[in-house]
């Protein structure tokens, strides 16, 4: 098919977005729902690689996940969808959650997890109870993730204020009420760092020091708002006291903090400024250990606008420009490592509404092809050492298909944002230099986002040892309405003398490839979908080839050229081997 003769919104995407119940709409995706079908002519983009131009390592960065829930993981949906983050192979992901010291039975709930791992018998003596914990880690550990261990929330027993303890917060609630007893300092610190002692003692007798020194050990979540009822110093307090704890078990641990909500501002200088100068609330030295840096980065808050979504990913990639920034001003930090401990368009992933619909489908994976390459960039600028950024995102076990949480799995079926992580990894090597005629550009994404034209760019890596390059290339703009797609022109210069005859394999994410969701909908949104139509839905789930039309592809000399369309919020992987 002629690129002039595309339609962006196809009668099959049309007749699907018709069929969503109309009971429902909120939970869905509004991905060219919200408007009308336009035919229009696709636009021009060149892009530009450069094999002979490094820009430095690319580094593995998209290999973190995280949820609030703990138990979650330990289910048949969280072992599966373990197993397929294990298998974006190595380097191992890793994962991080809340809860791990909750007091309670190991029931999840939304927002809420627990392990049990702490309690106090009538005297006041302590008992520790490893048995959830290790399940959960067990998990991790068999589906080839590691634990990026986060030491909270406060045990009840340990709860200057215990009561109430569990919240009962749901989605549409107040979000201040998840804040109870568990965030609350605790009554004795020596107790506080002798539960954690016991607890890193525990996992390197359980797993090997060898293993446990490989893992993250952070104290607590986002200690700048209502995640910790205390102040800031005692905070530092708490952060001291577990991390000499930590050392104390496994002095090779690695360790670091404090994951605040976004960049962190002064409570992030004071604890900077606590670990690099101040006193050691628990040894009394100066200094606290600080093997890596963590904060979270979030985009601007989805809005419902004029019947569509609009997402603002500039907000997010200003968060992460401030964050590194701040780093990068202490000579002392420089090469420490920094981990965006929570990296997502939005700021809740159990929360739902109309203005959060974007989850399910392909505008969720084009927005993230986009905020991750900017990482990188945004690393480059201030010089500091991005060593990864975690995804906020894992799955509801047992909840209706493709409820509207932000998720990577939804009843087993991996979505259109997974095979975004599976496409990265499939990256590896030196970074390249990339140049699109689209690109919207770094300053003018974090002075006005995507509002205008939308952005159409690429990622490119060259990896020699496996005769391999890689050329990541997405279509994205903030507002989820129709538009033309970009007919991409990709040519690729310098290449090695022994990849004169490259084999082409392309990869896609859209509204045909890669994309349970389309599908589900497709067969007319089934709430209970047969074992035949799961099937269907199963193997729609993995990352596909792109079976379109108007694509071509020549290699002549040391250069390459491919030609393909890419619709709106599509993302393509191009591998070229040889």
């Amino acid at each position: 098919m002629p690129p002039s003769s595309v339609s962006a919104t196809p009668p099959l995407r049309r007749a699907r977005a018709a069929r969503i119940p109309a009971a429902i709409p909120f939970l869905l995706s509004f991905s060219f729902a919200a408007a009308a079908a336009v035919t229009s002519t696709p636009f021009p983009v060149a892009i530009e690689v450069e094999a002979g131009r490094v820009r430095g390592p690319l580094k593995p960065v998209y290999r973190f996940f995280g949820a609030d829930e703990p138990n979650y993981a330990t289910m048949k949906d969280g072992r599966r969808l373990l197993r397929d983050i294990g298998a974006l192979g190595q380097p191992q992901a890793y994962f991080r959650t809340h809860n791990l010291l909750n007091t309670g039975d190991g029931t999840p709930a939304l927002k809420w997890g627990s392990t049990n791992a702490y309690t106090e018998d009538a005297s006041g003596r302590a008992r520790y109870d490893w048995t959830i914990v290790d399940r959960i880690f067990d998990t991790y550990l068999a589906a080839g993730v590691k634990p990026y261990a986060q030491i909270g929330f406060m045990p009840q027993a340990l709860s200057t204020r215990p009561e109430p303890y569990q919240h009962a917060w749901r989605p549409g609630f107040p979000y201040n009420e998840i804040y109870t007893g568990w965030a609350y300092p605790p009554k004795d610190y020596a107790k506080w760092a002798e539960l954690v002692f016991q607890w890193v003692r525990h996992c390197v007798e359980r797993y090997g020091a060898a293993e446990v020194e490989k893992w993250y050990w952070e104290v607590w979540n986002e200690p700048n708002i209502g995640y910790w009822k205390g102040t800031p110093e005692e905070f530092r307090r708490l952060h001291d006291f577990a991390i000499d704890a930590v050392r104390r078990a496994l002095p090779t641990a690695r360790v670091g903090g404090p994951d605040t909500a976004g960049d962190g501002g002064k409570f992030m200088e004071g604890f900077l400024e606590h670990c690099l100068r101040g006193r050691n609330h628990a040894t009394g030295r100066i200094g606290t250990p600080l093997d890596f840096i963590a904060f979270h980065a979030k985009g601007t808050t989805p809005v419902f606008l004029d019947g569509h979504v609009r997402m603002g990913l500039g907000g997010q990639l200003k968060t992460i420009d401030a964050g590194f920034a701040r780093v990068a001003r202490y000579p002392e930090l420089k090469g420490t490592p920094i981990i965006i401990g929570e990296s997502d368009p939005d700021g809740c992933a159990a929360c739902q509404g109309p203005h959060l619909g974007y989850r399910n489908g392909t505008m969720y994976s084009s927005y993230t092809a986009a905020a991750f390459a900017r990482k990188h960039l945004l690393a480059e600028k201030h010089g500091v050492n991005f060593e990864g950024a975690t995804t906020w995102a894992f799955e509801f076990e047992d909840q209706p298909y493709f409820a509207g949480f932000r998720v990577m799995a939804s009843n087993g079926l991996t979505l259109p944002v997974f095979n975004v992580h599976r496409m990265m990894a499939r990256m590896s090597g030196d970074r390249l230099a990339a140049r699109s005629s689209a690109d919207v550009g770094l300053d003018a994404l974090l002075a006005s986002s995507v509002r205008a034209q939308p952005d159409v760019a690429a990622l490119a890596a060259l990896d020699r040892t496996a005769r391999r390059l890689t050329v990541l290339v997405w279509h994205y703009h903030d507002d989820d309405v129709a538009g033309p797609e970009a007919a991409v022109s990709l040519v690729v210069t310098g290449l090695p003398d022994e990849a004169r005859t490259p084999r082409l394999t392309h990869y896609r994410v859209d509204d045909q490839h890669s994309n349970a969701y389309s599908l589900w909908k497709a067969l007319g949104s089934p709430l209970a979908p047969s074992r035949a139509q799961y099937a269907q839905l199963e193997a729609a789930a993995q990352l596909a080839t792109y079976r379109g039309p108007a694509a071509t592809f020549t290699a002549t000399g040391n250069q390459a050229q491919v030609a393909f369309p890419l619709p709106r919020q599509a993302v393509s992987l191009l591998v070229l081997e040889w």
